[in-house]
């Protein structure tokens, strides 16, 4: 009977190990509750199916889109743990402790490969794809990790490297979609215009900014990388605020008291707006925005003149400039 179901399934271009999917797992810590399956999607993370937790254990019986990144966590407000789940059963030991710092999956050889590559330091993602290049997780890591710090040229040699298997997936068509924005804002473009809620509601339109070098800051009060950046640009602007440099920043927060709040503690006496969308931000998009913090400088004349200086290079920069 199972050698004919195994012929059936074949005849319809499946194979039985694709009908034995599931993720069954153990919550270290945890006798009672509730998991939640979550889907990622544009850097962020949602809720799509959820499983009690009995004795400790737990079972998922809902078969997800496949191959794709989900995560799993017990607070669905919180960071989930990573997990490339694929055709095929999959067993998660959770670690209940903070981060999930000691969780174990078996079964999927993309999370194999996935923590094989976060324990890798100096990774050179053309020669990760080369190795991998039917992997989602190479698609993915190349969306993630290295999309923000590549050129569009760079991005679209290492695109081509990839399987074909993966054009429809949801990181290939976002670098194709991030190319033509990154070259339509790129140095020695025109700033690309928006306007944006401020702070108290009212309208900031970034052009009106012009005639001066504007920083166009992205950032968010969540941002551990932006925060401590924070104090060099708040050095920089009452350095330069009365020789022609100013500061819009663009929040990717979401809730508004925990913007105004970073604006207060940071001492951030500059234009701020934000559509408070997170990573669906409006400018983000607009500018091919895809880690924080990011920055683009921009000339009295609306010129894009330089993008992502920090720490010393935007100091070196401004001292160019205005000496």
């Amino acid at each position: 009977m199972k050698q004919a179901l195994s012929l059936i399934l074949l005849g319809l271009g499946l194979s039985a190990s694709a009908q034995d999917f599931s993720i069954t797992g153990t919550v270290k810590g945890v006798e009672n509750g509730k998991v939640y399956l979550q889907r990622f999607s544009n850097k962020m993370f949602f809720t799509i199916d959820s499983a009690e937790i009995k004795d400790g254990k737990f079972r998922f019986s809902q078969k997800p889109a496949l191959p794709e990144l989900y995560g799993i966590t017990l607070k669905p407000e919180s960071s989930p743990y990573f997990i490339f789940l694929e055709d095929k059963p999959v067993t998660v030991a959770l670690d209940s402790a903070a981060y999930y710092s000691k969780t174990t999956v078996t079964g999927s050889p993309s999370q194999d490969l996935f923590t094989q590559y976060r324990q890798t330091r100096d990774v050179n993602v053309s020669e990760f794809i080369m190795q991998n290049p039917a992997s989602l997780v190479s698609a993915y890591v190349l969306y993630r990790d290295f999309s923000y710090r590549l050129s569009a040229d760079e991005i679209d040699a290492n695109v081509k490297l990839l399987d074909p298997s993966l054009s429809e997936t949801q990181y290939v068509k976002v670098l194709r979609g991030l190319t033509p924005v990154l070259r339509s804002a790129d140095v020695g473009k025109k700033a690309p215009d928006f306007t944006l809620p401020g702070v108290n509601g009212e309208t900031v339109k970034l052009s009106d900014h012009f005639g001066k070098y504007v920083l166009l800051d992205f950032w968010a009060s969540w941002c551990g990388p932006c925060r401590r950046e924070n104090p060099n640009l708040v050095k920089v602007y009452h350095q330069y605020k009365g020789k022609g440099f100013d500061i819009v920043a663009v929040s990717l927060d979401k809730q508004k008291d925990n913007w105004l709040k970073g604006i207060a503690d940071d001492k951030l006496e500059w234009t701020h707006a934000s559509d408070l969308a997170f990573w669906n931000s409006a400018p983000a998009a607009l500018y091919g925005i895809r880690a924080i913090p990011g920055n683009v400088l921009i000339g009295p004349d609306g010129t894009i003149i330089a993008r992502n200086l920090r720490g010393e290079e935007l100091r070196e920069k401004l001292a160019t400039l205005f000496q």
